[in-house]
């Protein structure tokens, strides 16, 4: 394994590995040794693409997918070149070489003590005195800061979406193993997940000792008891890849990549393997080698809980992930007692209606719409995770006449949200039983990453009627017949076309204005479509 540690070049993010795709890999390897919950993940890989399932308790809760043509952006370093400054938005735009813009706000190139917040950390250092004076002399404006056609280096902080570009920041952060990298600020953060006071001095005062000057660095949760010798490997190994960022940065032409983080397996193993992963299961052998490797050089003590598939069919099949995948990608969810959820996943909302279906209760109705509505909030949640909803949720629950009822529904989401890596923000109960909450988002839902639009509806959901089609062509063969036309032929989808026939359009016509009217169905038709001759 020497020999493996002098020249593995994975964990510094190089295009190597096989698979590309969207987002991270599932949040930071939170410490939950004490939960009773058995986590276990699933990983595999094709030349084609990476699939990540993590499942509790055998049950599917988050799903990651890393496509060779479409590999995400987060994290990565680019040098870009400001293509357009908006002051009227406080922001620019930037040319990064991707297929989109990138976007800039005002508040990711200002120096701000609250960056830290911005990653869930936690530091109880003063802010340097340049940064009070820098806010207390007023707000800076983004045209006194950058310039059309200035280069700058960013950082990805969230995927492109829908119609939206890449969001950007200055600040960069470069995660390892134990550590993230702040080549910004010159202080020591604690993962606030570390709970023991001793311990957080402890790993504060040997990165402090440690650390280069004129760098800040963030401890994270999986360096909990972890010696000195780890800690200064991984600080080590930062700071040479920051250093090869910057030459970068100085030798390179914009737009270019400066950094590009490793596909979804190491980056699963770097980020999230820790001690609450009963076993990480992989498929094929060669991927299995590949992330051992990895596994061998940064995390040894870890090793007996990485696993090959042996199985003869498909790991996603024989576990079942795929069946649960699939029904995920439904907008129906069934509750355990028979009601039911709806969901209607939109760009900027997702609106999830909560139904009794077939669950009648046994005692009184307001006894059965709480206890539908407490079945489905854990229902909710799992499915926010699971399908990776974000932007702004509205749950629309059964009325409840009560108010204890309302705050019980209330109270029993905020706990479920608990377990939910993501950060979210929910409000009370409306008069109307709506909950409205937001959910942070990072990059595609499972829908986005695994489905297109209908290229039958246009992603619509709906399509005219095949009688509203056979009007419009009756007011279209009306207004043709006027110029006195002896014949005309309709193509038209062969539903619409046989519409015409027995809805007595044609026959009508024909009566009419005296003229030959000939219906031909097109098989490739849309329903909508329709051509006169």
């Amino acid at each position: 394994m020497e020999e493996t540690k002098k020249t593995n070049p994975r964990y510094s993010g190089s295009n190597r590995g096989r698979g590309r795709g969207r987002g991270r890999a599932p949040g930071k390897g939170a410490n939950s040794s004490a939960s009773a919950t058995k986590k276990e993940m699933f990983l595999d890989a094709n030349p084609y693409e990476i699939r990540l399932a993590l499942t509790e308790d055998s049950k599917l809760v988050e799903y990651y997918v890393e496509r060779h043509k479409d590999r995400g952006y987060t994290s990565n370093i680019y040098k870009g070149k400001v293509a357009r400054v908006l002051p009227g938005m406080q922001a620019a735009f930037l040319d990064l070489g991707l297929e989109r813009t990138a976007f800039l706000h005002v508040s990711d190139i200002l120096d701000r003590p609250e960056y830290f917040n911005n990653v869930d950390e936690d530091d109880d250092t003063p802010p340097p005195a340049s940064l009070d004076k820098k806010k207390s002399s007023g707000p800076t404006k983004i045209q006194d800061l950058i310039k059309k056609n200035q280069e700058i280096m960013v950082q990805v902080a969230k995927e492109p979406i829908g119609t939206k570009g890449a969001r950007v920041t200055s600040y960069v952060s470069l995660p390892g193993r134990y550590l993230v990298l702040m080549p910004t600020y010159d202080r020591v953060g604690v993962s606030r997940r570390i709970g023991d006071d001793r311990e957080r001095r402890r790993l504060k005062s040997i990165v402090r000792e440690l650390k280069p000057k004129g760098f800040g660095f963030i401890v994270r949760t999986v360096c909990q008891g972890k010696r000195k010798e780890d800690i200064q490997a991984d600080m080590d190994y930062l700071v040479k890849i920051w250093s090869s960022i910057r030459e970068k940065m100085e030798s390179s032409q914009s737009p270019a990549i400066l950094y590009e983080e490793p596909d979804l397996t190491l980056r699963t193993i770097r980020d999230s393997f820790s001690r609450d992963i009963e076993k990480l299961t992989i498929e094929p052998k060669e991927e299995y080698d590949r992330a051992m490797e990895f596994v061998y050089e940064f995390l040894p003590d870890l090793r007996e809980s990485v696993a090959a598939y042996e199985g003869e069919q498909p790991m996603f099949d024989t576990t079942g992930i795929d069946v649960e995948l699939n029904e995920a990608l439904e907008s129906k969810v069934w509750l355990p007692s028979g009601g039911f959820l709806v969901m209607d996943q939109m760009e900027a909302l997702t609106a999830i209606d909560v139904n009794t279906g077939k669950y009648v209760g046994k005692k009184n109705s307001e006894q059965t719409i709480l206890r539908t509505n407490l079945e489905s909030v854990a229902a909710i949640v799992h499915q926010l995770r699971l399908r990776n909803i974000g932007g702004i949720i509205v749950i629309d629950f059964i009325d409840m006449l009560r108010l204890d009822n309302r705050e019980k529904v209330y109270r029993t989401l905020k706990e479920a949200l608990k377990v939910d890596k993501a950060r979210t923000n929910i409000l009370k109960v409306s008069e109307l039983g709506i909950i409205e909450m937001t959910r942070k988002r990072i990059r595609e839902s499972i829908g986005q990453s695994l489905l297109e639009s209908c290229s039958y509806c246009d992603g619509d959901g709906r399509v005219k009627s095949k009688e509203t089609v056979a009007l419009e062509i009756y007011r279209a063969l009306y207004a043709e017949l006027k110029h006195k036309r002896r014949k005309l032929v309709v193509y038209a989808n062969p539903d619409v076309a046989e519409h015409l026939e027995s809805s007595g359009i044609v026959r009508e016509i024909k009566e009419r204005f005296s003229k030959k009217i000939i219906p031909r169905a097109v098989d490739v038709f849309h329903q909508e479509e329709f051509e006169i001759i």
